[in-house]
């Protein structure tokens, strides 16, 4: 079990890294929306601690997209003015106050789903708009080896804690952003401000296959069993993740219109 703990969700990562790299910030945000790390977390803890636990987990899971559009939030603003560190801090005092907050929020499904929904909704309008040209990404292998190595830690961390802090903080912690952190400060100190917006927006419109996921868990888990109820969740993950790269394609080509007018009028 430790082996498939070690390696899963680092495994995820790297598929991850290089289809950033090929195919540019939003794309890269975009697939960072799939539960790739929160996924294999929770199916471990069902494996461990049984449906049930796993269940809650979900829930929570869906609650935590809150804190991380939070992080993402405070994060993609405060970079523009300030160097990684610090907007690391306040990326993190974000998440840190809004997971404490779910923590007393009473659980359950339908309020996680509304939560997030209002999250998500608040994120895509409120990031930071790019409107110049973003460079390509270039990704050094020290940057490669650092989120494969985040991923194993987070990994191992959730579901040894998961005995001794529940089933909401384990799925709270299952998305946590660790991932997001390390794609934004690689993403600021390599390309800037400008990047990391592009990056944050497109997480945005891949929340959606993590609610997915989770919502088909937290529903099937106590009924059907793990194998089953985690195939399921897949599906409808891809699923929601297929109908949201349209909307992903979409934006891009607007972004493109957009600059190629503000060329030519400047041209002009």
């Amino acid at each position: 079990m430790l082996a498939l703990k070690l390696v899963l969700v680092p495994a995820f990562l790297a598929a991850l890294t290089v289809a950033g790299r090929v195919w540019g910030p939003s794309v890269a945000g975009w697939l960072a929306g799939l539960p790739m790390v929160a996924g294999p977390i929770v199916l471990l803890l069902a494996l461990e601690r049984g449906p049930s636990f796993a269940a809650q987990a979900s829930a929570a899971s869906i609650a935590a997209i809150v804190a991380s559009e939070a992080f993402n939030f405070a994060y993609a603003w405060t970079c523009r003015r300030v160097a990684w560190p610090l907007a690391s801090i306040a990326g993190m005092v974000g998440w840190v106050g809004v997971a404490m907050v779910l923590t007393q929020l009473p659980a359950g499904l339908a309020w996680a789903v509304a939560a997030a929904c209002v999250a998500v909704a608040v994120s895509q309008s409120g990031l930071p708009r790019v409107t110049g040209r973003v460079p390509a990404a270039r990704l050094g292998l020290g940057d490669l080896v650092a989120r494969m190595l985040a991923g194993a830690l987070l990994t191992v961390a959730v579901t040894t804690l998961s005995a001794s802090v529940g089933a909401t903080w384990s799925g709270l912690l299952s998305v946590f952003p660790l991932l997001g952190i390390v794609l934004a400060v690689s993403a600021q100190r390599a390309h800037g401000a400008d990047f990391v917006a592009l990056l944050m927006r497109g997480m945005v419109i891949g929340r959606a296959s993590i609610a997915a996921f989770f919502a088909v868990t937290a529903t099937m888990l106590p009924r059907y069993g793990v194998w089953l109820s985690f195939a399921c969740a897949s599906v409808a993950s891809m699923i929601v993740q297929g109908a949201t790269k349209r909307m992903l394609g979409a934006k891009r080509a607007v972004q493109a219109g957009s600059r190629g007018l503000a060329e030519r009028q400047s041209a002009d």
